[in-house]
């Protein structure tokens, strides 16, 4: 399943990330990104083959015009017979004006197609690295701050825009332009040409270093891009402003988004600097050249070789033709040097493997045994953990029967949260087997699995959309009498009808324009909008008051119904009805049974509820007080 981002052969793992950037970063860059980039073109083939062509006829049709002039002046102006020739210089003039008028109209053309192509390219591989990134494990993303896979995405693909769009036209235009200007001066007078590109060799070398050291201020630059947006998102969302605000520390945020702010001024000035003195030097050597050809045409006459005033004049327009192609070229191999390091960032999270993939013979869930849930000697131990670490989970084997309650509580940092993960494979089991409708996690296709579990956790997530939008994102095309249906249920539907947009409420981002009950409960009747077989309840109300955590379990014990519930519960009163009730310490279950079993029995279980009793009792006083 995973995306088709880089070749074969040289994918690494998502775990494997600062080890691919080092890589990158000492490899060479354009000559093993060329063939990936040009890769990128292939779907745009016959427009790109268009706009060679128009490319090709525009370059070739930019020389005539200085060829014309050596015959305006020889022919036209200062004919052999010493008068003007006025009928043929009519006909030069119009010929020149028809060349001219033409090329402006294939610019246009070739402007609308390259424009049209480098957009779609980029359009495309922004699209490419974000449908990536949606495959990668859960895993993933708790490493990589969401700021930085942003920057990806944006200052990244945005980046290269400029290469996507004008590389393969400026490139064959400005080729094919210094060609037809190089075989023309040589046309014109062999001589002149050894002076006009005598020291272009030394220039192309000069070059060459320069884009070496663009291309790590172009590194430099993104990574502090990366650190701003990311800064940007931590600081910025709801969550981040709460926190500064609760804590008194804008000013601090303010500083550290200026202190990178400042490191990122100071590399783009380095970045627009950098190669200015060698295209000084360039423009220098270049303008210069006419004057050194007028002395050496007087050289030339002297030493009785034929150089007419026309040679002279049309000589130097063709070396003036000379000079933009040839820097236009000289710019665009600093800027494919520069964007070798954005194309290596990119490519470096297209390269990413996902550890979590689909197997090729992947088959849907058995609706015969839905709901049953069953762990086999389950150890979990963390990708990025060392191997000789204590794992997450240790041994871990249990079965939950179709329409069973199940419950799993102990201290934080057991292992609970990490078994609700492992049954809808946001991870996958390091060794031992999660069978879900008695198949192996492992051997189901992903979106069969992914429709048999629904989940509610204690973080609920709402997007920035109406309270509808919300709710269809389970069920796209659910009607109007199913949400409420499902709000119905979840015990949320009088206090939406309360609302005065109703379902069309905007919620805010991440919900904050609703109270932590409304929105436990809009989440909730997400999930039953899509009605999975098995429900994981991860510690749904345990951030709520009582007053909401009573409302929300009422919702809860009817989600529940008829269906096999895995519920992970920190407030032990939650789940004092479960059939069987799980206790897991140190990624082990060390004891299970019944709520009435697990009291007898005295051990964790028993302390766990005497211990929330005593804190019960000690918060009443306290509130009596």
């Amino acid at each position: 399943m995973s995306m088709g981002g880089g070749r074969r052969g040289s994918r690494v793992s998502s775990g494997d990330i600062e080890a691919q950037r080092a890589a990158n970063a000492e490899a060479p860059r354009i000559p093993d990104l060329l063939p990936r980039i040009a890769q990128l073109f292939r779907p745009h083939r016959a427009a790109l083959g268009i706009t060679i062509s128009l490319v090709l006829v525009s370059a070739a049709l930019s020389v005539a015009p200085p060829l014309l002039t050596q015959q305006a002046f020889d022919v036209g102006l200062f004919p052999p017979e010493g008068t003007p020739n006025v009928p043929v210089l009519l006909q030069i003039v119009g010929v020149m004006l028809a060349l001219w008028v033409v090329s402006a109209g294939l610019g246009i053309a070739q402007t609308h197609l390259t424009a049209t192509i480098g957009n779609s390219v980029m359009a495309q591989l922004r699209v490419r690295l974000f449908a990536h990134l949606q495959a990668m494990e859960l895993g993933f993303f708790t490493r990589t701050k969401t700021g930085v896979i942003q920057s990806r995405l944006q200052n990244d693909v945005g980046g290269v825009a400029g290469v996507l769009s004008n590389t393969v036209s400026s490139v064959i235009g400005n080729t094919v332009t210094v060609i037809a200007a190089f075989i023309a001066m040589l046309l014109l007078s062999w001589q002149l040409t050894i002076v006009a590109v005598v020291l272009l060799p030394v220039l192309v070398v000069a070059q060459r270093r320069v884009g070496q050291v663009r291309a790590r201020i172009a590194t430099k630059t993104q990574e502090s891009l990366s650190d701003m947006t990311a800064i940007t998102q931590e600081a910025l969302s709801v969550s981040g402003i709460l926190l500064a605000k609760s804590f008194y520390r804008q000013e601090s945020e303010v500083e550290r988004y200026r202190r990178e702010n400042d490191t990122q001024r100071g590399l783009q000035v380095q970045l627009a600097m950098s190669g200015q003195w060698f295209f000084a030097l360039v423009n220098v050597f270049l303008s210069v050249i006419p004057a050194v050809v007028y002395l050496v045409a007087a050289w030339l006459l002297q030493m009785d070789v034929a150089v007419t005033a026309g040679t002279i004049v049309a000589f130097t327009t063709v070396q003036a033709r000379l000079t933009f192609p040839l820097m236009g070229l000289m710019r665009v191999a600093l800027d494919l040097q520069t964007s070798g390091a954005l194309f290596a960032r990119i490519f470096e999270y297209l390269d990413l493997e996902p550890r979590i993939v689909e197997a090729p013979d992947a088959r849907e869930v058995d609706e015969e045994q839905r709901g049953r849930v069953r762990f086999d000697d389950v150890v979990f131990r963390y990708p990025d953990a060392a191997s000789d670490s204590t794992p997450t989970l240790d041994g871990v084997s249990f079965t939950v029967e179709p329409g069973q309650f199940v419950a799993f509580v102990g201290p934080s940092g057991a292992g609970k949260t990490t078994i609700s993960y492992l049954v809808p494979r946001l991870h996958d089991a390091t060794s031992g087997a999660v069978e879900v409708a008695g198949v192996d996690v492992k051997a189901l296709r992903q979106q069969s699995l992914i429709d048999h579990v629904g989940i509610v956790s204690q973080e609920t997530y709402l997007f920035h959309a109406s309270i509808a939008e919300n709710l269809r994102y389970a069920k796209p095309d659910a009607t109007d009498a199913e949400l409420e249906a499902a709000c119905r249920a979840a015990s949320i539907h009088d206090t939406i009808d309360s609302f005065p947009d109703r379902y069309e409420t905007i919620v805010g981002e991440r919900g904050y324009r609703l109270s932590g009950g409304e929105t436990q409960r809009v989440a909730i009747a997400r999930v039953l909008l899509k009605d999975p077989p098995v429900l994981i309840l991860d510690e749904a109300t345990s951030a709520l008051d009582s007053v909401s955590e009573r409302v929300v379990q009422a919702a809860l014990d009817t989600a529940s119904r008829g269906r096999t519930t895995i519920a992970i519960a920190h407030r032990l009163s939650t789940i004092s009805a479960a059939d069987v009730i799980h206790v897991v310490d140190h990624g082990r279950i060390v004891e299970s049974g019944t709520h009435g079993e697990l009291i007898e029995l005295g051990g964790v279980y028993a302390r766990l509820v005497a211990q929330q009793s005593a804190d019960y009792d000690r918060s009443a006083s306290s509130s009596a007080m």
